[in-house]
């Protein structure tokens, strides 16, 4: 039965190390710390210390307004196609069998190749000339405390956890690269990257977690992971420059600091005694940016949408070491309307909702060291 516990809680550590660096292309959807709850290995009363490095890598270049993808844009090379690479280094400490401590630093790397922020033909609303723009550094920290509600040493088959944490605006959020063409003389301008590739979004928030796992069978089982940011602060005060581009984009001109939210669920199954500590997972994930925040406003410039994928994982427990990586394939992109959308939408009487460029899938990996 000890066995299967550690089994079942580390299987639940490796699934939840991979959810929280989240992105999906333009739906700035950030990295706000990569662990769930990654202690817990058995349900003795001590103190110990898990490190985790996880890191996640995609490729984001189909665009879709609505559920429906914009094919032309590929037909014709007028898609933005970013590249997004990110570390996480995840401190945990153990209190006792129910309570711990989380410390988590992304850092990330971006690359957000396109043509509209660049080469602007004068007086034909046509863009001639691709060019990247990149961003590099540390993201947003996050501190969580994490408790399970249910006795470890009786709750052998399952358990459900909460967690509360604090998001701080420690990535940049007003980084900068060349747009080329657009000033005078076609002359390139030092100005803000676009809010896909920021590396903050400029709010501190309050995460809330919910994780859970049950053993339905000795080596067969189900999880789910639930997350949620709040952030009250309506805009950054940074600039996007999108009110150059087009009149209609002059309400967003600012960019929002926009709620975000996970969740997922599947079935895991053990390989033991075949191969020990090894284990396999499938099951779907939902991760987005909502149109209205729970608190505060929710104007100014945002890319509400969603994705579905579907989550296949594989995992390594040992005493003091696991390993874990998960390929989410996305099976549903959605970019919804935002409040800005909705507003020029009801002052001109016709229908607008702007697009956004989502990744086929993404790939997960990282390691965990027990002290």
């Amino acid at each position: 039965m000890k066995r299967q516990l550690q089994l079942s809680i580390a299987l639940l550590l490796a699934l939840c190390v991979a959810q929280r660096t989240f992105s999906q292309g333009c739906v700035a959807i950030r990295g706000t710390g990569n662990a769930c709850m990654i202690a817990h290995a058995d349900s003795n009363d001590h103190a110990q210390w898990v490190v985790t490095t996880s890191g996640r890598y995609f490729k984001s270049f189909r665009h879709f307004s609505g559920k429906t993808e914009n094919k032309e844009r590929l037909v014709q090379h007028t898609e933005v196609i970013n590249h997004t690479a990110s570390i996480d280094i995840n401190i945990m400490r153990v209190l006792n069998d129910r309570w711990s401590l989380m410390v988590d630093l992304p850092i990330i790397s971006n690359a957000r190749s396109s043509l509209y922020e660049h080469g602007l033909v004068a007086g034909a609303n046509k863009f001639n000339e691709r060019h990247s723009m990149h961003s590099f550094g540390i993201g947003d920290l996050r501190i969580a405390a994490y408790r399970w509600l249910l006795d470890p040493k009786k709750s052998t088959r399952g358990n459900i956890q909460l967690g509360l944490g604090i998001k701080l605006p420690t990535g940049d959020y007003d980084y900068q690269d060349y747009w080329y063409n657009v000033g005078p003389n076609g002359a390139k301008e030092l100005r803000t990257v676009d809010q896909s590739i920021q590396l903050g979004d400029g709010g501190t928030g309050v995460t809330v977690e919910l994780n859970t796992f049950y053993n339905i069978f000795h080596n067969f089982g189900v999880y789910g992971n639930f997350y949620y940011l709040v952030n009250p602060r309506e805009q950054n005060g940074v600039r996007t420059y999108r009110e150059t581009l087009s009149p209609r984009l002059a309400n967003e001109a600012i960019m929002s600091v926009p709620d975000q939210y996970m969740a997922r669920g599947g079935f895991s199954y053990s390989l033991n005694p075949v191969l020990k500590g090894w284990a396999v997972a499938v099951g779907a994930r939902l991760e987005g940016i909502p149109v209205h925040d729970l608190v505060g406003g929710s104007g100014d410039f945002r890319r509400p949408g969603y994705v579905w994928a579907a989550e296949p994982g594989i995992t390594y427990s040992g005493e003091k070491f696991s390993f874990f990586a998960t390929v989410p394939v996305a099976f549903v992109r959605n970019r919804t309307q935002s409040v800005t959308d909705k507003e020029y939408s009801d002052k001109s009487g016709t229908f607008v909702r702007g697009d956004a460029a989502f990744a086929d899938y993404s790939v997960n990996a990282g390691v965990s060291f027990k002290f």
